[in-house]
């Protein structure tokens, strides 16, 4: 039992001391307040690590803002809505800056409305506030190489999304009525996130898309500039003197990362171990 301690002991210390170094190594011992940067790219289909990531920034005490990187054309419905929940809270301890790449359109201008301030660059495509759900009918192409289907089912709407039919109108009915409270849920987000009228959003929520410089003008963003630009403005409303270190989850590495079985890319090889949309559409 001893011997076990001891060699337990033995191993935490080592450890440790792989962990300083390597943070070291990595320059993240520092005494300069830190802007942390999350990136959001690609379709959004899952919430769990976005929003990991931003509550860890938010009990940092070392970080005092967070600039949310957006280059996404959307997702699902969802997940964008657990994000600007946690973007929402996020704002209310910390002050968080949204910088929009590319594209940050959709479900991407969703989780992007609760931040206290929104820049895009002038090209940045956003916007598309609508809701999308696309179902396909192949019954032609089922006729014509004569394949037919049987469907037993409870009730008369439980096939009402089927590709081997056409729509009847009163399931086109349904769905519309489905999507039209989606789609308020956006504009109602979006009207409480930017702090907008609800008639002043709905006029801008039929899909279509902004350039950063329309959205400026039509009062979706707050002001033009790249990354840098956000992470000055972060730092200025956070009240940070001088120039800050901006960290992200990749260069973020500690002993209980370790622990945890987590390791950096670098020593990765030394350690081996149908839905309803906010999407822009293609």
């Amino acid at each position: 039992m001893k011997k076990a301690c001891l060699i337990f002991t033995g191993v935490l210390i080592l450890l440790i001391v792989f962990s300083i170094v390597f943070a070291i190594f990595q320059k993240n011992i520092s005494l300069k307040e830190k802007v942390a940067v999350v990136r959001i790219e690609g379709p959004i289909i899952d919430s769990k690590n976005p929003i990991e990531e931003i509550k860890d920034y938010i009990k940092d005490p070392s970080i005092k803002a967070v600039v949310l990187r957006v280059d996404s054309p959307g997702g699902a419905v969802a997940p964008s809505q657990e994000i600007y929940e946690e973007v929402k809270k996020a704002t209310s301890k910390k002050k968080v800056i949204v910088s929009m790449g590319s594209i940050a359109a959709s479900g991407g201008y969703y989780i992007s409305a609760p931040a206290n301030r929104i820049i895009a660059n002038p090209g940045t495509l956003t916007g598309s506030i609508g809701v999308i759900m696309e179902i396909p009918n192949i019954e032609g192409l089922m006729n014509k190489i004569g394949v037919k289907t049987e469907t037993i089912k409870s009730g008369r709407h439980k096939d009402i999304a089927s590709a081997f039919r056409k729509m009847g109108k009163e399931e086109r009915i349904i769905l519309q009525g489905v999507l039209d409270d989606v789609h308020g849920q956006f504009i109602k987000a979006v009207s409480e996130g930017r702090n907008m009228p609800f008639d002043n959003v709905k006029e801008l929520a039929d899909g279509r898309i902004f350039t950063g410089k329309q959205a400026l003008d039509a009062g979706l963003v707050d002001e033009l500039g790249d990354l840098e630009d956000a992470v000055v403005v972060a730092a200025k409303l956070a009240g940070i003197k001088g120039e800050p270190e901006v960290v992200s989850k990749k260069e973020r590495f500690s002993i209980i990362d370790i622990l945890r079985g987590r390791f950096p890319k670098e020593l990765s090889d030394i350690f081996p171990s149908i839905k309803i949309k906010y999407i822009l559409s293609s």
